[in-house]
Protein backbone atom coordinates (compact mmCIF):
# COMPACT_ATOMS: atom_id res chain seq x y z
CA UNK A 1 0.00 0.00 0.00
CA UNK A 2 1.34 3.68 -0.93
CA UNK A 3 1.85 6.10 1.13
CA UNK A 4 -1.18 8.93 0.27
CA UNK A 5 0.34 12.52 0.12
CA UNK A 6 -1.31 15.17 2.07
CA UNK A 7 -3.16 17.46 -0.90
CA UNK A 8 -4.84 13.61 -1.69
CA UNK A 9 -8.33 15.13 -2.23
CA UNK A 10 -10.01 11.48 -2.01
CA UNK A 11 -12.49 11.04 1.03
CA UNK A 12 -10.08 8.50 2.68
CA UNK A 13 -6.94 9.49 2.06
CA UNK A 14 -6.61 13.18 1.92
CA UNK A 15 -5.87 15.24 5.41
CA UNK A 16 -9.48 17.65 6.62
CA UNK A 17 -8.71 21.30 6.60
CA UNK A 18 -10.54 21.16 9.68
CA UNK A 19 -7.04 19.32 11.86
CA UNK A 20 -4.70 22.16 10.64
CA UNK A 21 -3.69 24.97 12.43
CA UNK A 22 -4.42 27.78 11.01
CA UNK A 23 -4.28 30.68 13.07
CA UNK A 24 -1.83 31.57 15.88
CA UNK A 25 -4.62 30.87 18.28
CA UNK A 26 -5.24 27.67 16.79
CA UNK A 27 -1.71 26.39 17.11
CA UNK A 28 -0.84 28.24 20.93
CA UNK A 29 -4.38 26.20 21.85
CA UNK A 30 -2.84 22.89 20.15
CA UNK A 31 0.62 23.52 21.78
CA UNK A 32 -0.68 24.20 25.36
CA UNK A 33 -3.26 20.99 25.44
CA UNK A 34 -0.47 18.73 23.91
CA UNK A 35 2.44 19.86 26.36
CA UNK A 36 0.16 19.70 29.03
CA UNK A 37 -0.58 15.99 28.07
CA UNK A 38 3.46 15.33 28.39
CA UNK A 39 4.61 17.01 30.87
CA UNK A 40 1.36 16.36 33.32
CA UNK A 41 2.10 20.22 34.76
CA UNK A 42 -0.44 23.24 34.83
CA UNK A 43 0.07 25.40 32.04
CA UNK A 44 -0.14 29.24 32.28
CA UNK A 45 -0.47 30.20 28.90
CA UNK A 46 1.11 30.97 25.35
CA UNK A 47 3.53 33.53 25.35
CA UNK A 48 4.17 33.38 21.81
CA UNK A 49 3.38 32.25 18.18
CA UNK A 50 4.87 31.92 15.47
CA UNK A 51 4.53 30.27 11.89
CA UNK A 52 7.59 28.46 10.69
CA UNK A 53 8.25 26.79 7.63
CA UNK A 54 7.20 23.58 8.53
CA UNK A 55 4.14 24.16 11.06
CA UNK A 56 4.26 26.66 14.02
CA UNK A 57 6.87 27.56 16.95
CA UNK A 58 4.70 28.15 19.93
CA UNK A 59 6.98 29.16 23.49
CA UNK A 60 4.18 28.30 26.32
CA UNK A 61 4.28 29.15 30.33
CA UNK A 62 4.57 26.29 32.68
CA UNK A 63 3.83 26.16 36.22
CA UNK A 64 7.01 23.45 37.07
CA UNK A 65 6.97 23.80 41.21
CA UNK A 66 3.80 25.23 43.21
CA UNK A 67 5.00 27.16 46.32
CA UNK A 68 2.95 29.28 49.21
CA UNK A 69 2.78 31.75 48.79
CA UNK A 70 1.91 31.64 45.16
CA UNK A 71 4.56 34.36 43.98
CA UNK A 72 7.49 32.27 44.77
CA UNK A 73 6.56 29.55 42.31
CA UNK A 74 8.61 28.20 39.79
CA UNK A 75 7.93 28.61 36.13
CA UNK A 76 9.42 27.65 32.87
CA UNK A 77 9.20 28.50 29.28
CA UNK A 78 8.95 25.70 26.94
CA UNK A 79 9.34 25.96 23.08
CA UNK A 80 6.98 23.43 21.64
CA UNK A 81 6.95 22.89 17.92
CA UNK A 82 4.00 21.90 16.13
CA UNK A 83 3.45 20.61 12.64
CA UNK A 84 1.03 22.59 9.75
CA UNK A 85 -1.63 20.14 11.49
CA UNK A 86 -1.09 21.08 14.94
CA UNK A 87 0.57 17.27 16.17
CA UNK A 88 3.69 18.39 18.75
CA UNK A 89 7.08 17.36 17.05
CA UNK A 90 9.08 18.16 19.36
CA UNK A 91 9.62 20.53 22.58
CA UNK A 92 12.19 22.09 25.01
CA UNK A 93 12.44 23.58 28.08
CA UNK A 94 14.94 26.99 27.58
CA UNK A 95 14.23 28.29 31.13
CA UNK A 96 13.21 28.33 34.48
CA UNK A 97 12.66 31.58 36.98
CA UNK A 98 10.54 32.98 39.73
CA UNK A 99 7.19 34.04 39.27
CA UNK A 100 7.43 37.78 38.75
CA UNK A 101 10.72 38.23 37.73
CA UNK A 102 11.09 41.43 35.69
CA UNK A 103 13.61 39.88 33.42
CA UNK A 104 12.23 37.02 31.23
CA UNK A 105 11.44 39.07 27.91
CA UNK A 106 15.47 40.32 28.51
CA UNK A 107 16.61 37.67 26.10
CA UNK A 108 20.14 38.92 24.76
CA UNK A 109 20.02 42.25 26.70
CA UNK A 110 21.72 43.89 29.68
Amino acid sequence: MSARRADDDTEDGGRSDRSQCRTAAEAAAAAIAQLADLTSKATEGATSAEPIEDGWLVEVEVLEDRRIPASSDTLALYEVELDPDGNLVAYRRTRRYARGSTDIGARGTS
